[in-house]
């Protein structure tokens, strides 16, 4: 790769600058001597060559936006000289041809996962405390601090110690510590087998439209139904929108034989009966998850979840392609890839169009596609809108550009499904999720879609993780992983600097996410407890 300037496709008519370029410097491009005529910052794009006003931008290949004004060759595109613009596309399938990377070096190869009786493996082995609704928040939070405080599973707050030498010092004394203040974390030796209990919380239920209520019980059994879930226990109000049986309903018609512990507020009586009832039982059951043991699973049993928050000029160039060759492994092995993040894909669809297996498919992912977008328009958004000032700031100008790098996450293979929102993907291959490009949001979505993996890119750096399926955080850029190690776990900057190509960095992902997977390898997300929860409500969400 040039260490300077990256040309993307031979059709684009910008560039990308790898390092800061200043005016008068002089780039090479295909041959072509370009003299740059204003600061071009690094992961930022410049003209190779002159524009008029109303002429489109290319990149990856494709319109990713058009001019609005004249701009010279070797000139900085700014908000202040392009907008977002995408390319027409119509529903087209057929004649797309996928050559498969060579997997001969993993297909015989494992991880040391949980089998599940529904012939789901998982790569953790969770016991998962959540409400229908959130009068129950409070009743979860209790269980938590009685369970983690019993078991030896609470990490003792570092910042605690910051609060506590202030008031010695506000007393005019000296701050000692005790060696329980000392110790980070207890490790509990009574249910070894169990990698933690999570305990959900959040604002949905009740008080919404009975659209949220039941799209919020599919979610939640996603999640009962997930791999790396040995059984939950569900606390309910009684009276609220999300009732037990809708939740029921959608367990059954998911197969999920998982065990349950259903506890009732409203029929139980007093707080101190309700919780009394819903720890004994849950103690029984932890009991019995705790007699799950690791065993050795084929690859094809991964379901891996691709996500991008924080990006960055440089994403769509080392992170999301490092991504993309992970997830045609996967699929190549027989496994499940899920692109989620919806209003990330707009410029891009006519790829994944001619890469849906059927027609079928691909009009449910315009369909979802379009009707989104409107959603969002009729409160005074849409997909354009999407970038944010983060974003903007280190180069994805238009929602074109950020979107058609965040496709990159999807690799090549062919689109075996389209899902909807809490729909469980079950078709081996690459599926598309509709999530919102809100981090938490969709990552909390791959999971109740059954990723047993999340693999998050990151330009910026954000902190997301998720309650059941480990989050692996992938920079874009060295810098990042310099700065912000506790929440990166892979650097694919590597790529930026010409030491790896994009298929490269898979191959060494992939050895990570097998290490996690086999509970070898805590990721940082787990280990800073890092377990985010927040459902989409179907208003709109970007």
């Amino acid at each position: 790769m040039n260490n300077t300037v990256l040309l993307l496709d031979n059709s684009d008519n910008v560039a990308v600058a790898l390092m800061d370029l200043f005016p008068g410097n002089t780039v090479n491009i295909h041959g072509k001597s370009i003299e740059i005529q204003e600061f071009v910052p690094a992961k930022h794009k410049f003209t190779i060559r002159p524009f008029v006003a109303g002429e489109e931008i290319f990149m990856y290949g494709t319109t990713v936006g058009e001019a609005t004004q004249a701009i010279r060759e070797g000139g900085a595109i700014t908000l202040q000289n392009i907008r977002h613009k995408t390319k027409k596309y119509e529903v087209k399938t057929g004649g797309y041809s996928w050559n498969p990377p060579d997997v001969s070096h993993w297909k015989d190869q494992t991880f040391l996962g949980f089998k599940r009786l529904d012939n789901q493996a998982g790569t953790a082995n969770i016991w998962l405390v959540l409400p229908m609704v959130f009068c129950e928040n409070t009743n979860v939070q209790l269980m938590q601090e009685a369970f983690e405080n019993a078991l030896g599973l609470k990490k003792i707050n570092p910042f605690e110690r910051q609060i506590r030498a202030l008031i010695s010092g506000m007393n005019g004394e000296k701050f000692t510590e005790s060696v329980a203040q000392k110790t980070e974390t207890f490790e509990s030796k009574i249910f070894p087998n169990l990698d933690g209990i999570r305990f959900l919380t959040h604002a949905m239920g009740c008080g919404g439209t009975r659209q949220d209520a039941e799209t919020l019980c599919a979610l939640l059994a996603g999640y009962i139904h997930h791999p790396n879930v040995a059984g939950a226990t569900v606390l309910s109000l009684g009276c609220q929108n999300a009732e037990v049986r809708i939740l029921q309903e959608k367990l059954q018609a998911l197969g999920c034989t998982k065990p349950l512990v259903i506890c009732d507020q409203q029929q139980s009586g007093t707080t101190e009966a309700l919780l009394n009832r819903a720890i004994e039982e849950t103690f029984h059951q932890l009991v019995i998850a705790n007699q799950a043991m690791r065993e050795p699973v084929p690859l094809s049993y991964l379901t891996i979840g691709l996500e991008c928050g924080g990006s960055d000029g440089f994403s769509g160039i080392s992170a999301n392609p490092t991504l993309g060759a992970v997830s045609d492994l996967i699929v190549a092995l027989g496994g499940k890839a899920i692109l989620s993040e919806f209003p990330e894909l707009c410029g891009a669809e006519e790829n994944l169009i001619q890469r849906c297996e059927s027609p079928e498919l691909a009009e449910k992912f315009i369909h979802l596609m379009e009707t989104y977008n409107e959603a969002a328009k009729r409160v005074g958004s849409g997909f354009d809108m999407n970038p944010s000032p983060g974003n903007i700031k280190d180069g994805l100008l238009t929602d074109a550009i950020k979107s058609c790098g965040a496709a990159k996450k999807g690799g090549t293979a062919p689109v075996s499904d389209v899902l909807n929102y809490t729909e469980y993907a079950t078709n081996p291959g690459l599926n598309l999720l509709c999530t919102p490009g809100n981090d938490v949001e969709s990552t909390t979505g791959l999971a109740g879609s059954g990723a047993n993996i999340i693999l998050f890119t990151t330009g910026l750096g954000t902190p997301t993780g998720n309650p059941i399926a480990p989050v692996i955080k992938v920079s874009s850029n060295s810098k990042l992983e310099v700065k912000m190690p506790d929440i990166i776990d892979f650097n694919a900057g590597t790529i930026i600097e010409g030491l790896d190509t994009p298929h490269s960095a898979g191959e060494k992902l992939l050895n990570l996410i097998i290490e996690v997977a086999s509970g070898k390898k805590k990721t940082k997300a787990e280990e800073k407890s890092n377990f985010d929860f927040i459902p989409w409500k179907r208003g709109v969400s970007l």
